[in-house]
């Protein structure tokens, strides 16, 4: 399968698409503003501004607009560590030698209470692991992690833990022994699946980079009160390629500069050989349309997704949950009867749902109404579909059964809001007012126009340019030597050539001079 990834750099906002088979799978916006927006993997100081024994959690301010909340049970079970070296940190102290001497342990209690932990007014350091969503603020673990490409960091932890995705013992064995041995003390690691085969060197240089945005981020403690940011996630684009970069990608195009050398160095220190894959795209079109990926978002983000041969889907989304139903509309085959037409119907849905699911970024439950299914072993054959379609998946997620009413249900992490993308356009004729002016008298609102540029401002020859339907009106012949546009000219003493444009609404017109520049109204 070929992967591409495309990115859209616009003064307003970085917009990155990754392609499958060159078919839009994932969409994210990242704005591109100076001002300070929260996102996963962020790490912030913050404060505790209040302690809720009851729901055993608190509410910690950490800038946002809203207090994020954090759980007893997030707090991690080396917290005491954590807490012990943010409130003995001082300008005095040498950091890195300091923060090796720190003791880890007594773990916490997994059946502890909040109150006995934190307290209003206490400095925390943060994770973010779930953005804003609704009316609902972060939420946050005091359990540090920091992902590399092949190993994930883990301040005041002394184990190392090995992807279960890497089947070979030996080469769990030697990362082992090799992360424990590169690791410094108070440190532990997660080791990835990409860390497989990978050797010494690049395992350590990680580690290396790793630790220093780690030491980066506390060295801002000295001094600093919350909340305050320590440092951040990589960008949004580095973040998919550190995930999901493996020999299947075969391109990356972005359209600045910038960006491009950003990613270029980052895929240079995590995958050398994938250097070659990152190219400026330099075209007249935007990048968006010259990759058919503008034509995908339009027919992808509407209420109404349609399939293929007439079915089509229809998704809502509520607080709690989202719902698609599968509508067969006007696929019908003939010579096949109607189970084997259904259960065709609801394979392609399945994998249109699949795509959605990923597209939308949809978390939380979702409920999917397929068509009814008498067959059981169809509906086996679905369910088990469905399955294999969201392998791909990256979101933690489960997939039931179908009910007896034909119902599947998916429950998909959600750590962001849906993506929405609004792909409906303002009515050109009304301009989203519902209303347009009498078509009956169009006419005599251009010649009013008319009557002003040959009154006012002397202007006696003119191109029009109309769509193809109001121009037809208008060149059309009352006789022998008769039109609208020719009973102006008569009238007003000018000369009026008309210019077809496909684009304009209706009756809409644009006057300009017979050089072609634009005439606006004063």
């Amino acid at each position: 399968m070929e992967k591409d990834l495309i990115i859209d750099v616009s003064p307003a906002r970085v917009t990155i698409a990754l392609l499958e088979d060159h078919r839009l799978m994932e969409i994210s916006q990242e704005q591109n503003t100076s001002a300070q927006s929260i996102g996963v993997g962020d790490v912030y100081l913050g404060k505790v501004k209040k302690v809720m024994p009851a729901l055993n959690a608190a509410f910690v301010d950490i800038g946002d607009n809203k207090d994020a909340f954090i759980h007893y049970l997030d707090l991690g079970l080396n917290f005491k560590a954590f807490d012990y070296f943010v409130r003995q940190i001082n300008t005095e102290r040498d950091l890195q030698a300091f923060y090796s001497k720190v003791r880890i342990g007594p773990i916490l209690e997994k059946e502890g209470r909040i109150d006995e932990v934190l307290s209003p007014g206490q400095q925390i350091v943060v994770q973010i692991v779930k953005e804003p969503i609704s009316t609902k603020g972060s939420r946050l673990t005091a359990e540090i992690s920091i992902a590399g490409r092949n190993i994930v960091l883990l301040p005041f932890a002394d184990k190392v833990s090995i992807s279960q995705k890497i089947s070979s013992k030996e080469e769990k064995r030697r990362l082992e022994r090799l992360v424990q041995s590169i690791l410094p003390k108070n440190y532990g690691a997660i080791i990835r699946t990409a860390a497989e085969g990978k050797k010494a060197a690049v395992l350590d240089a990680e580690v290396t980079s790793l630790i220093e945005k780690w030491e980066g981020g506390y060295r801002k403690l000295v001094g600093t009160k919350p909340p305050q940011l320590l440092f951040t996630e990589n960008s949004k684009a580095t973040t998919i390629l550190r995930d999901l970069l493996n020999d299947s990608f075969t391109s990356i195009e972005v359209n600045d500069e910038s960006a491009f050398y950003e990613i270029r160095d980052y895929i240079r220190t995590i995958a050398p050989e994938k250097e070659k894959i990152v190219k400026l795209y330099k075209g007249e079109l935007p990048i968006f349309d010259y990759f058919d990926v503008t034509r995908q978002i339009k027919g992808s983000f509407g209420k109404v997704v349609p399939l293929k041969k007439g079915a089509y889907l229809i998704i809502e989304h509520t607080e709690a949950l989202n719902v698609v139903d599968v509508n067969s509309g006007t696929r019908v085959k003939k010579g096949v009867e109607q189970e084997d037409n259904t259960f065709e119907v609801n394979m392609h849905a399945a994998d249109e749902i699949a795509r959605q699911m990923r597209l939308r970024d949809l978390g939380g439950i979702v409920i999917i109404d397929f068509i009814d299914m008498d067959n059981g072993d169809n509906r086996n054959k679905l369910y088990k579909h469905m399955q294999d379609l969201m392998q791909s998946d990256r979101a933690k997620h489960n997939v039931l059964p179908l009910t007896k009413f034909g119902l599947m249900q998916i429950t998909r992490q959600r750590v962001r809001p849906a993506t929405e993308i609004k792909v409906n356009e303002t009515c050109p004729m009304c301009h989203g007012s519902g209303e347009i002016a009498p078509s009956l008298i169009a006419d005599e609102a251009l010649e009013r126009q008319l009557a002003y540029y040959t009154k006012e401002r002397n202007i006696k020859s003119f191109v029009i340019s109309l769509n193809p339907l109001f121009e037809a009106y208008l060149t059309k012949r009352k006789g022998l030597f008769h039109s609208i546009i020719k009973d102006w000219c008569k009238k007003y003493g000018c000369s009026i050539k008309t210019k077809v444009d496909t684009e304009l609404p209706l009756l809409d017109a644009v006057w300009s001079d017979r050089e072609g520049n634009p005439l606006d109204q004063e």
